[in-house]
């Protein structure tokens, strides 16, 4: 049996490590939470429709997604929408709504404190 090594993405493993690190300076659980559930693998991660996004939030709202967003299904208000990746479709439709598709790195420079944002998924 196979030892489990985390993700073997780069990319990924730096932002764990960022996250790690700023939970930490910030003392923001918020931070270590994504963290844990973007180390799970990737059958396990987060996988969410904008049909999901639109029924749970309201209008001007920060969310966070640890893993990726689909471009499945409507959105009809703005939203800040912060997730590891976005398919295609999902930004398309995001920006028409006047959202805002950013990725998680951007939102911990934006908001190191993480106040105000939920997690969906």
């Amino acid at each position: 049996m196979a030892k489990r090594t985390g993700p073997t993405n780069p990319a990924l493993k730096l932002l764990i490590q960022q996250l790690r690190k700023e939970s930490s300076t910030q003392k923001a659980e918020l931070w270590k939470r994504i963290a844990d559930d973007l180390e799970k693998p990737t059958r396990q991660r987060r996988v969410v429709n904008l049909s999901r996004i639109n029924r749970f939030t309201k209008p001007q709202e920060t969310i966070i997604i640890p893993g990726k967003v689909l471009g499945t299904g409507m959105l009809e208000h703005g939203v800040t929408i912060a997730a590891f990746a976005f398919s295609g479709t999902s930004k398309q439709k995001i920006e028409e709504a006047k959202g805002k598709a950013i990725m998680i790195t951007e939102l911990l420079k934006q908001n190191p404190k993480g106040k105000d944002v939920r997690i969906i998924g």
